[in-house]
């Protein structure tokens, strides 16, 4: 994307967000209320249980956010059975965003970017984001520290300085950006827009047990614990989750062999159903409720944060 084309985008939103794809939280009433309050919505493909579910949601969404942009996320991994069939229903709806995770390639980017989309790919990574450039990416989202679900490792400061230093394109920063002034903040470092998920946890819309949506609430930075024991990779998990399902968070032990698995929803899924994952910026959420209200909170407190310090 050219800066032209970014600041076209940008000049459809409220605020620069764009809410990240939650893998089962995220759902299309949560897209639609995201998009109707100014942001960039998402949803995994993979959270309508069925490719025809996601058909449905997919044409729900189009018929209700109406111009806005709305993403949604592929798991381009060997194990996602259902990719194929997922992409025909993204084409055929001329989905404007996509974000591509997992084993991404060339072919897939090119295919979807004839098809009209924007396509961004997620990386934790500088030399991840030197090889989502070289797939031709429209836009890259750096992953950092503290992020929540599979989590970054790499100071945002960091990560950004260094994909900057090559690319001009759009970029996305996630990692625990929950309130205005941290998303004046991933402006300052340099991204354009900031990709907010765990904030959107306590939502009314998300597909979150009252326990869970309590959970965010009450807890902070502190009680996120990284592992790769539940799905084969490193990710984030609230510590109590942990504790409630019998577990001692300080002795995880990763089964031999376990790699993640997409398949059906992947083998995996009961981990994020029954231990929750959430990045370290949850201390922001303080009560439950539609997603709108947060929404708006966080325009409200991003143009305070931008007239403090912009004195605009």
């Amino acid at each position: 994307m050219t800066r032209e084309e970014i600041a076209a985008l940008k000049a459809k939103l409220r605020i620069p967000v764009m809410a990240g794809p939650m893998f089962i939280a995220s759902t299309a009433d949560l897209v639609i209320a995201q998009c109707k309050a100014g942001i960039i919505g998402s949803m995994p493909a993979l959270n309508p249980r069925t490719t025809a579910a996601l058909d449905a949601d997919i044409a729900r969404i189009k018929a209700e956010v109406g111009d806005m942009p709305y993403a949604i996320n592929l798991v381009a991994h060997a194990s996602n059975s259902r990719l194929e069939a997922d992409l025909e229903v993204v084409l055929r709806h001329k989905v404007p965003i996509v974000v591509l995770a997992l084993a991404a390639n060339g072919d897939l980017v090119r295919q979807l970017q004839d098809n009209g989309a924007l396509v961004f790919q997620d990386v934790i990574r500088n030399r991840h984001a030197r090889k989502a450039a070289q797939m031709g990416v429209d836009g890259i989202i750096a992953v950092g520290a503290g992020a929540g679900g599979h989590t970054g490792n790499i100071s945002p400061f960091a990560l950004v300085q260094e994909i900057r230093e090559w690319w001009d394109g759009l970029l996305l920063l996630s990692g625990c950006i929950a309130n205005g002034k941290a998303v004046l903040a991933s402006e300052a470092l340099g991204a354009d827009l900031a990709y907010i998920g765990s904030a959107f946890l306590a939502s009314d819309e998300a597909n979150t047990q009252p326990g869970f949506k309590q959970m965010v609430v009450d807890h902070g930075a502190e009680d996120i614990l990284v592992s790769d024991s539940f799905t084969g990779v490193k990710a984030t998990f609230l510590r109590p989750s942990i504790v409630e399902n019998g577990l001692d968070p300080d002795n995880l032990v990763r089964a031999a062999g376990k790699s993640i698995n997409i398949d059906g929803g992947g083998d995996n899924a009961k981990a994020w159903k029954e231990i929750w994952s959430a990045g370290q910026g949850i201390g922001a959420i303080k009560a439950s409720g539609p997603a709108a209200a947060w929404i708006d909170w966080l325009a409200e407190d991003y143009g305070v944060a931008r007239k403090a310090l912009c004195g605009a």
